[in-house]
């Protein structure tokens, strides 16, 4: 509920960078961009040895799945933030992204996450004359308790 309001901010200051020469980008939230940053890190240590392409066997509630999961929200909590931005701190934002590579990291990240099929487990056995239910056409609730 927070992120779509802290950009209002950074509008405010945004009259402070001026017409400079080089590019300008502006961070959103530190404390949010360290947390990506060590997240990204920590990832990067458990994913190296598997290529792109390869998909990752990551357990449910083992330290693996609780990291993925983490830097997953964490990106969630940056786009919405990023989504609630202006037009002109979108810029700014994503010169940010750019310098730090964050989304090319977010995308490597992905492609080595997503599971080789993304069929919903026991959907094809309960309804065979129906299309399959996979992680793509299903909504997902995610219930934190």
């Amino acid at each position: 509920r927070l992120m779509p309001e802290l950009p209002k901010f950074d509008d405010e200051d945004l009259k402070s960078y001026g017409d400079e020469e080089e590019e300008l980008a502006l961070s959103p939230p530190a404390v949010l961009m360290s947390v990506l940053a060590t997240q990204e890190r920590l990832l990067e240590d458990i994913l190296e040895c598997i290529p792109v392409g390869e998909s990752a066997v990551i357990h449910p509630l083992s330290d693996e799945f609780c990291l993925v999961l983490g830097y997953l929200l964490t990106w969630k909590l940056t786009l919405a933030f990023f989504k609630a931005a202006s037009s002109q701190l979108r810029v700014l934002y994503s010169q940010y992204f750019r310098k730090t590579k964050s989304l090319n990291k977010l995308l490597y990240h992905l492609f080595r996450l997503m599971p080789e099929n993304p069929v919903l487990s026991g959907t094809a056995s309960e309804v065979p004359n129906k299309e399959t239910k996979t992680f793509f056409t299903e909504e997902l609730h995610l219930d934190v308790k």
